[in-house]
Formats: C-alpha cells, sequence, structure tokens
C-alpha cells in the first residue's frame, strides 16, 4: 500500500522564501517512496511524501516551525491510494 502524508504551513507574511528554505533543511528519517515540496500564494508551503507501508504505519512527519515563522499550527493530512479501477486494493 502507498500512503502519502501531507504537511502544509502558511509562513508569516513575506517569509515564504524563509518556511521553504526550512522545509528543504529537515532531514528525513527513512526514505519516502518520493518527496514533493510545493508552494502557493499567500506564503504557504505544501510537503507531500510517498511511503510504501501501511495506512497506520509509524512515519516521520515534518515537526511544526518556529512560532515566528508560521501564522498558525501546519495542518497534516493522511491518505492511503486507492485502485483507479474501483477494484478492491
Amino acid at each position: 500500500m502507498t500512503v502519502a502524508l501531507m504537511w502544509e504551513a502558511r509562513a508569516v507574511a513575506g517569509r515564504g522564501e524563509d518556511l521553504l528554505a526550512w522545509v528543504r533543511r529537515q532531514p528525513t528519517e527513512g526514505e519516502p517512496v518520493r518527496r514533493e515540496i510545493l508552494r502557493a500564494p499567500a506564503d504557504r508551503v505544501l510537503v507531500i511524501t510517498w511511503w510504501d507501508a501501511p495506512y497506520d504505519a509509524d512515519l516521520p512527519e515534518l515537526p511544526e516551525p518556529e512560532g515566528d515563522l508560521v501564522t498558525r499550527a501546519v495542518h497534516r493530512w493522511r491518505f492511503e491510494s486507492v485502485p483507479q479501477d474501483g477494484t478492491a486494493g
């Protein structure tokens, strides 16, 4: 099964590049199948990691950034892949 962990934070106005740099410096425990870093307007940064693991596996997550870097708590979601043809996985 593939599990995707999503981590999204909103930087303090004008500090999007600082948040992006902070994310890039964070080590990853273990090696995900894939890791992607994205950004969006309003100084938002999204990190998605894909893992070959059960849905409830204990997987490494990015921590909360320093308090003066973000405007709110980080949002986190966990998803599992599903077959595209609608058959049971």
